[in-house]
């Protein structure tokens, strides 16, 4: 059981998605609450576990949490049905946040840092892009964000996800933003997962009305994208191997 806490290419819809603001994610997936109770919703979650197994956070944007889907049906909640299936000792929490940018991030950190947990998978950064956000101060933001986990959780996995701006921002930007990640890991020495979106992005069949959030197919897909590049970690981690302070192998 799992508790909850694109090519981005209709300018419209972004700009209106934008303007909802940064308000934090149900504890259901598929619809956004105001609550201010939402965003320590998450490290309540891990701090009351009885449970005798290992944590995996996700902590991410409306594309973490599930937006516009049917509740537990966002692509952590898939992983942990890949997880069981595998029997794999590890409970998923997801910690998305709809309108979420790097910055605002940092904000809710602490909430997010009194947890327990193991591994945590980053996806962060979408709504920087959508807002055209300078990519030094999103690259800043992460390097910050992932110091924090160390230095609150020094033996806690930490896995970023990489992510795009879209076309509109203009070519210079684009490429900055995309460089930014792997600069990101290299840095704090973290694996990068690829694409978060990859096959999905850009494919109507698999996204939502509004062209950004994967549907139900297109969130099998993300889930798989997701569990191929966490998988091998989570099986090290079940089985003993080095937390945080052990050289990781980012992607180049």
């Amino acid at each position: 059981m799992i508790r909850r806490g694109v090519l981005f290419l209709l300018l419209p819809v972004l700009a209106a998605c934008s303007k909802r603001g940064e308000r934090p994610a149900s504890s259901k997936v598929g619809r956004e609450d105001t609550s201010a109770l939402a965003h320590p919703s998450a490290a309540a979650a891990m701090a009351s576990s009885s449970s005798s197994k290992k944590q995996l956070l996700f902590i991410g944007t409306s594309l973490t949490a599930g937006l516009g889907l049917e509740p537990d049906s966002a692509y952590p909640q898939l992983v942990q049905q890949k997880i069981d299936e595998a029997s794999l000792p590890f409970e998923v929490t997801n910690a998305g946040v709809s309108g979420e940018t790097t910055s605002s991030l940092e904000a809710r950190l602490d909430w997010l840092l009194r947890g327990n947990f193991d591994v945590v998978v980053l996806e962060s950064g979408a709504n920087d892009g959508l807002r055209g956000i300078p990519v030094d101060g999103m690259r800043r933001n992460l390097v910050e964000i992932i110091s924090r986990i160390r230095r609150e959780h020094p033996n806690a996995r930490v896995v970023l996800a990489q992510m795009e701006a879209p076309p509109n921002m203009g070519r210079q930007y684009t490429v900055a933003f995309h460089d930014a990640f792997p600069s990101v890991a290299r840095e704090a020495g973290v694996p990068l997962m690829p694409f978060l979106l990859d096959g999905v992005a850009g494919r109507p069949a698999l996204n939502q009305g509004d062209g950004m959030h994967p549907n139900q197919r297109g969130e099998h897909i993300v889930a798989d994208n997701v569990w191929r590049a966490l998988e091998p970690l989570l099986r090290e981690v079940a089985a003993g191997g080095a937390g945080a302070g052990a050289t990781a192998r980012p992607s180049p």
